[in-house]
């Protein structure tokens, strides 16, 4: 489908575009000049003035020649500590993974057997359920001894 296009407009606008050739229609509104209005707090700074923006823009222009990027997002110290131990304590899964944990407590197990003879190719046989419950009690009394360590120094003013 064409368009036609009569004096200067779209045939679709319902709008009449303005003349400036006719003396007799009004002249277009003056946009409104800005005004002050009241702001949220800004926590004791001055409010950004208009006469800051030039020199705002050059400072903004230097940082974007020398490269500089807007520093990342950090938290303040211990809060996301304070957030892993909430997520850490609504959990319910192991914190050690399993196959490491296996190769230590075989490990230990070898250097404690005495008459290697018997062990030598192929070492101790475990059963799972026996790693899993060594594990449980181990991340148990870690978890235990690290509480204890972090009540101590409460008591004696250290922190």
């Amino acid at each position: 489908m064409a368009q036609t296009v009569q004096k200067g407009r779209a045939s679709g606008s319902k709008r009449k575009a303005p003349d400036e050739s006719d003396p007799s229609s009004p002249p277009p509104p003056a946009k409104k000049s800005k005004t002050a209005t009241a702001r949220k707090s800004t926590g004791g700074r001055p409010p950004r003035s208009s006469t800051s923006a030039p020199a705002l823009a050059a400072g903004r222009s230097a940082r974007e020649s020398t490269g500089a990027q807007k520093k990342p997002h950090r938290f303040r110290p211990g809060t996301v500590a304070l957030r892993e131990i909430r997520k850490y304590q609504k959990s319910t899964d192991l914190l050690i993974r399993r196959l490491p944990f296996s190769r230590v407590v075989r490990e230990i197990a070898m250097d404690m057997i005495t008459d290697e003879n018997d062990y030598t190719g192929s070492g101790l046989r475990w059963q799972s359920s026996a790693i899993l419950a060594l594990q449980e009690a181990t991340e148990a009394y870690l978890v235990h001894l690290f509480e204890d360590a972090s009540v101590h120094p409460l008591y004696t003013f250290d922190v």
